[in-house]
């Protein structure tokens, strides 16, 4: 009897699709620190980083297959909708697909791509073991920029590696949000100061007349980033999802706060932010 076909809906929830906005947040912001260019080679960057976070998906679903079968059951692969195998061959493909398409851009970028896809399945094989794996995924997206920055014409400056750097911050505080979902213990809250990351570097570096765009930012950010943990925290009701979904969003305005006072952009970084929430209704973004 030949194998049911495999829905769209199953390779989307995959590969976390709802949050590719945010790897082209991270992409554009990337390249303007780096000094920007040819809006072709974005276009290539944001091809080549789509594919090797969808890949990293699917493999992390592979790797999870045995856990997810006993506290997961309604993830793809437990659910019987695809199979284990068909998983693993389509994450590694994407995975050196992405890469090669990343690698075209220049030596530079060929060599760090290389390090963003072993980062990547050095946290798909360990992330359930490791209580460091917030750090993991955080490598991830801070090689991410710098790729995305050793694509533009400058190159990879000091401004692209600490807004790489306060990048990391953020997505310490979420994956350490995201990795107690599955637990109903106390949270402690002392971990998730390195949420304000973004904020303090923004103040550090913008001086002048950047000082007040950075603020004015920065207060937009610490107000998503508070709304998205009331649902941790407010009496009556913990959603650990609702949270992790709403700061994954946020990755955009991380990005925003990043390249300012650089010129243009801010559309396009909240169109990307509206854009993952969006998404979000449609497919889960963990």
């Amino acid at each position: 009897m030949p194998a049911a076909p495999i829905s769209i809906r199953t390779l989307l929830v995959l590969g976390r699709v709802s949050n590719l906005p945010t790897i082209w947040s991270n992409c554009l912001a990337g390249w303007m620190l780096g000094g920007g260019g040819n809006p072709g080679v974005l276009i290539r960057l944001c091809l080549g980083a789509s594919l090797m976070y969808v890949a990293g998906m699917y493999l992390n679903d592979a790797f999870d297959a045995e856990f997810d079968r006993q506290h997961r059951r309604t993830r793809p692969i437990p659910s019987g909708a695809i199979s284990v195998e068909t998983v693993w061959r389509i994450g590694w493909g994407l995975l050196g697909v992405g890469w090669v398409v990343v690698a075209m851009l220049g030596v530079v970028p060929a060599g760090l791509g290389v390090l963003l896809a072993v980062a990547i399945l050095i946290y798909d094989a360990t992330h359930k073991a490791l209580a460091v794996s917030p750090l993991l995924m955080a490598l991830c997206r801070f090689l991410l920029y710098l790729v995305a920055a050793s694509a533009g014409r400058q190159g990879i400056t000091g401004t692209a590696i600490w807004g790489g750097v306060a990048l990391a911050g953020w997505i310490v505080g979420l994956s350490y949000v995201a990795k107690r979902e599955s637990t109903t213990g106390r949270l402690p809250r002392w971990p998730l100061t390195v949420l304000g990351l973004p904020f303090l570097f923004a103040i550090l570096m913008d001086t002048g007349e950047a000082r007040l765009p950075a603020l004015l930012a920065g207060v937009v950010l610490a107000l998503w980033a508070l709304w998205c943990l009331r649902h941790t925290f407010e009496a009556g009701g913990r959603n650990l999802g609702l949270t992790v979904a709403g700061l994954l969003a946020g990755i955009c305005l991380v990005d925003w706060l990043a390249v300012l006072p650089g010129p243009g952009g801010i559309l396009v970084f909240l169109g990307c932010f509206g854009l993952s929430l969006l998404a979000q209704r449609y497919v889960p973004a963990t």
